[in-house]
């Protein structure tokens, strides 16, 4: 059997180099245990056979204190050893998880939107978790138990040609065996993990969606779902518990054999009289060893076989690569940036690469318009006409499928991802809340943001009494999902994060949508504030929202349907803003 040795160690390289001294520290104690576990033996042997011949007490006991001394330094240096390994094991597979979790996030969002979160959470919680022993000890293990078992065969050879060679032999036909089982397990155990992926994915939105599944009656087809999830696992649970069961047997069937022989081998030899009681004791806890060290590798090759159904989805998830890749050109220009749409198409395309879209399955179709710095946008349009999916591009969430946006005449493909996001700001009327203080919601955990920064801008936003409030002021916690807050509160966070960033694009895309009037005066305030000196896009339905906007592009269709000032187009008979204006704006464009 051929182990994919290049692959695993190029992963244990990455997350053990770091950690040298401990692996060091690893590999002298199991030395010392291995020195330990063959002398003990020898110790046994000179006891009976000098018991058997009448030897002083003295001296039997100083060969009992000897026996004693090995054994209990042994459970000690087992103590050391363990607490090291476990130490080595979670500081490799928590760093791991953290590469993890950032080439996640650096990953564009035609992935996340085919990748649930539950299923990302089994990768880099359960995968890596299946590689702590991986980590922790299997190289020094393996390479521990070969040496100990190779030295039990020396031994066994010194003893006699007869007994190394029948040993030899049962030492290679027993690993033989237990390195071809691995090949059968393994993809068992690697159909697991994808099922169980799966259903954690198919959970997390589930209780994500709780609250519309209760609204709408839907519990039973959700009931109906996760029967249908149930059923698939179990086949393949089924299969791998008894891929894993027949290795179990094989085990024990391989010890059963290796105890008949060290019983059999040496009561012979012993009733042939070429042998005395402490050797054939010596040959039979020697036997034990090398049975152990072949039923120990039996779980490491176990956990082996989670590791590498472990391996291969990690290596899997790490050669994803975005479709969006920084640009060699320099930063966007210091002050409020100017947009500029060039014959600008694009279509969510989830497809493999090499799958063109077609026009059909465009979203915005040949969009060409200018917005100068500092000026305002209001952007229009009925439900699916790509409002929101040209505030995804404008943040290079996407990159159009044809044409060219320019921020501050600088094309966003020839500059960094990292610096479009400082720069360009967006908020929606759905608000991210973390579990958290409001200290760390409100500055992204940035420690660089100062108290006095924050409270400054929540005193702005009509919060300071808020704040005031809160038991436990900046350093209170805040439910995940924004628990205990009002959507008004929750909004007015949510500007406050973007004041924080002083961004000089900001994009609100609906964002006063849910709120009562009393909450949407203060909202707009804050817009008015937020906006001064900035370039600003608003995506509205509302007409008192759109009242500060300079500009005015209405899509339909992803086209452009009407472009032109506000004021002009609004007192001109003939314009479809006026035409909205008149109808109502909020039944027309919904």
């Amino acid at each position: 059997m051929k182990l994919p040795i290049k692959r695993y160690w190029s992963l244990l390289q990455t997350y053990l180099r770091p950690q040298r001294r401990r692996m060091l520290t690893l590999g002298i104690l199991l030395m010392l245990k291995i020195a330990s576990r063959l002398v003990n033996p020898q110790i046994v042997r000179d006891f009976l056979d000098q018991a058997m011949t009448g030897a002083p007490t003295p001296q039997l006991l100083r060969h009992g204190a000897l026996f004693l001394a090995i054994a209990a330094a042994t459970q000690v240096l087992t103590v050391i050893s363990v607490t090291v390994g476990e130490t080595v094991a979670w500081t490799a597979t928590n760093a791991l998880r953290l590469d993890l979790l950032r080439h996640c996030l650096g990953l564009d969002m035609t992935f996340h939107k085919v990748h649930q979160p539950g299923e990302l959470t089994e990768r880099i919680d359960t995968d890596v978790d299946a590689l702590s022993n991986f980590f922790s000890s299997f190289v020094v293990s393996v390479i521990g138990n070969s040496i100990l078992a190779v030295g039990v065969l020396a031994l066994f050879f010194r003893q006699g040609w007869q007994y190394g060679t029948v040993f030899t032999l049962y030492a290679i036909t027993g690993l033989l065996i237990l390195m071809r089982l691995r090949n059968l397990v393994t993809p068992h155990w690697t159909k697991l993990h994808e099922i169980r992926a799966q259903f954690y994915g198919f959970l997390g939105e589930q209780f994500t969606g709780t609250e519309d599944i209760r609204a709408n009656g839907a519990q039973g087809y959700v009931m109906h779902r996760l029967y249908e999830h149930l059923r698939r696992w179990l086949p393949i649970n089924r299969n791998a518990s008894l891929a894993g069961y027949s290795g179990w047997m094989t085990n024990a069937a391989l010890v059963a054999a290796g105890e008949a022989l060290s019983y059999a081998l040496p009561g012979y030899f012993y009733f042939r009289g070429e042998l005395t009681i402490g050797e054939v004791y010596m040959i039979g806890t020697y036997m034990g060893l090398l049975f152990g060290q072949i039923a120990e590798l039996r779980w490491q090759i176990t956990d082996l076989q989670h590791a590498e159904a472990g391996i291969e989805r990690i290596r899997a998830l790490f050669e994803m690569r975005p479709r969006l890749t920084d640009g060699a050109g320099g930063p966007l220009p210091e002050g409020a940036l100017s947009v500029t749409l060039d014959r600008v198409s694009f279509a969510y395309d989830d497809t493999p690469e090499e799958e063109a879209t077609t026009p059909d399955d465009r979203v915005l179709h040949n969009l060409s318009f200018e917005l100068s710095p500092g000026r305002i946008l209001g952007l229009l349009g009925r439900t699916g006409s790509g409002k929101t999916t040209l505030a995804r591009l404008l943040l290079r969430l996407y990159d159009p499928t044809e044409g060219q946006i320019r921020l501050g005449d600088v094309p966003l493909t020839e500059t960094t991802i990292g610096d479009i996001r400082r720069r360009v700001a967006l908020v929606t009327q759905e608000v991210q809340i973390f579990q958290a203080s409001v200290r760390d919601n409100l500055a992204l955990f940035d420690p660089n943001v100062s108290d006095a920064a924050i409270t400054q801008v929540l005193d702005q936003l009509g919060l300071g009494e808020w704040l005031t409030g809160l038991p436990g002021g900046l350093d209170t916690e805040l439910g995940s999902g924004g628990t205990g807050l009002s959507a008004g509160q929750a909004q007015l966070l949510a500007f406050a994060r973007v004041f924080l960033a002083d961004p000089d694009l900001v994009i609100l895309d609906e964002a006063s949508s849910r709120l009562d009037p009393a909450t949407e005066l203060l909202v707009e305030r804050a817009v008015g504030l937020l906006l001064a000196e900035r370039t600003g896009i608003i995506i509205a339905h509302r007409l008192p929202t759109v009242e500060r906007a300079d500009e005015i592009l209405i899509l339909e269709g992803g086209r452009i349907r009407e472009k032109g000032d506000r004021v002009p187009l609004a007192t001109d008979p003939t314009s479809y803003f006026y035409h909205l204006l008149e109808t109502g704006m909020q039944d027309v464009l919904t």
